[in-house]
């Protein structure tokens, strides 16, 4: 699977799909949370929204690994950055936080189109490039696709 084509062509379909009621298979998002968390990881992606790094080198070479393995996220995986309950939706309709992550990963997309060289810091697994970014949010929407019943 072409994980670009995926992220810019397929992503925001299969997230139609679930109906908004559905409860999750797993973690306390529900979809519209879930969607609006997306947007922030594509704005996050692509350095709108600057973190520090949390761990030290010898660990975050290791996240490194798993990140760019095809292994996918364990369920509920915690992160530091986020509160224990899901914060409320920011947009209205769940139709107008779908159009606010088409935006955010056309962004995304163009943040690297315009200098495809540049590396912006994840917290959990270092400086990333492009390509390195793409396979990180592949993993991460393929995650929250399962989380509400879609195996791809």
């Amino acid at each position: 699977m072409n994980k670009q084509y995926f992220l810019q062509n397929e992503f925001i379909s299969q997230l139609k799909t679930i109906h908004p009621s559905m409860q999750p298979l797993f973690g306390k998002m529900n979809v519209q949370q879930m969607v609006e968390h997306m947007s922030y990881a594509f704005q996050q992606a692509s350095g709108l929204i600057p973190l520090p790094a949390i761990n030290d080198a010898e660990t975050t070479e290791k996240m490194y690994r798993f990140m760019m393995s095809e292994k996918p996220f364990r369920d509920n995986t915690p992160n530091v950055y986020l509160p224990d309950e899901p914060t409320p939706a920011i947009c209205k309709t769940i139709e107008e936080s779908l159009l606010a992550l088409q935006k955010d990963i056309e962004v995304f997309f163009a943040v690297f189109e315009k200098n495809n060289d540049q590396k912006i810091l994840n917290p959990f697994f270092g400086d990333l490039n492009f390509e390195e970014w793409v396979h990180l949010l592949h993993k991460h929407a393929l995650h929250h696709l399962r989380q509400f019943g879609i195996n791809l």
